[in-house]
């Protein structure tokens, strides 16, 4: 093949026959609407993570997530301080239970362990996911488990953590109220739960075309059901019974010259860097349609490329108009003393 991106992002995670049936039945779970893929969200989900996560670990490493960036920060030493940050925000210690709910390939929690010291199980609904988090956490593996599990549905008894947190995870949820209920059920009296989320800000304009379009190639590029406000996010969580501490954008906190979505604009230029830029993207797509035609790759593979390449667009696009962000921070407590 003439790409070493097309080999190292082509997913390993179903059988190249299937491929292109599983892209097909994403396409349809979208098209369905807001409510279908509500319905049928954990298809849409597992699919959609079936289809991209080698891409994602090649273009982006082990932790999918972005974070405020520094003036003369370096892309992955951001992400690194955005888990810290977070593991600070709620004390993390040794010998304390902590929930990572939807816990990727283990790139957060892998690096909050080294940080903190503190236990870690991660919950998951991806197999194959787990399999790599497993794989990425095996220098912590004592500090790290994982639960083969919705997070709408913890198969954990109550008041069994004493800390959790979800890095960009929780946009999935069919029902945001709901999936905070099943978190603050596992959460001990006292315990604090903390995240990053997506959302749409005060400037997004549901009557603005471009603004619709961002929000929607988001979402059919992230699986996402929909793209909740901060108001709402807030009003969630409230809902759910836990009592709000802090909840604020941290997407303004990133230098000037180095916005948030900086990565996928092709400004930070590096060996290392190349897959996530347009031209990287571009040339990936490229190659995996060539192989697609040779039946080097299986069908379906240049879709998920268009697809992801399509979302990195709408992202960027996004930041620039300040429509969107994924690093709306919040911090709960559920109210009680802690024992």
């Amino acid at each position: 093949m003439a790409s070493p991106y097309a080999k190292r992002s082509v997913s390993r995670s179903i059988a190249a026959n299937d491929v292109k049936s599983v892209v097909d039945e994403y396409d349809e779970i979208y098209a369905e609407g807001l409510e279908g893929r509500k319905e049928r969200y954990r298809s849409f989900v597992n699919n959609y993570y079936d289809l991209v996560t080698d891409f994602y670990e090649f273009g982006w490493g082990q932790s999918f997530h972005f974070a405020p960036r520094r003036r003369g920060e370096r892309f992955k030493a951001s992400l690194l301080r955005h888990q810290r940050y977070l593991a600070d925000t709620l004390s993390l210690k040794p010998e304390m239970q902590v929930l990572d709910i939807g816990c990727g390939v283990g790139g957060p929690m892998g690096n909050m362990a080294r940080w903190s010291g503190a236990r870690f199980v991660g919950v998951n609904n991806n197999a194959y996911q787990i399999k790599r988090a497993r794989k990425h956490t095996r220098d912590v593996r004592s500090l790290c488990r994982f639960l083969h599990a919705d997070y709408m549905d913890i198969p954990e008894g109550d008041n069994a953590y004493d800390a959790a947190f979800a890095i960009e995870s929780m946009p999935h949820a069919p029902d945001k109220t709901a999936a905070f209920r099943e978190i603050f059920r596992v959460l001990r009296p006292g315990g604090l739960f903390a995240g990053y989320e997506w959302c749409l800000t005060e400037r997004f304009n549901p009557e603005d075309r471009e603004h619709l379009r961002i929000k929607r190639d988001i979402m059919i590029g992230d699986a996402l059901p929909d793209i909740s406000s901060p108001s709402e996010i807030c009003s969630a969580l409230r809902d759910a019974g836990f009592e709000l501490i802090e909840a604020r954008d941290l997407a303004p906190e990133s230098d000037p010259e180095t916005p948030w979505y900086r990565a996928l604009q092709g400004r930070d230029f590096s060996l290392a860097s190349i897959p996530r830029t347009p031209a990287g993207r571009a040339l990936t797509n490229l190659t995996l349609r060539i192989g697609e035609r040779l039946r080097l790759v299986p069908q379906g593979s240049r879709a998920v490329s268009t697809l992801l390449n399509a979302a990195a667009d709408a992202l960027v696009k996004g930041g620039e108009h300040g429509v969107f962000t994924p690093m709306f921070l919040f911090v709960a407590r559920k109210p009680g003393n802690a024992e």
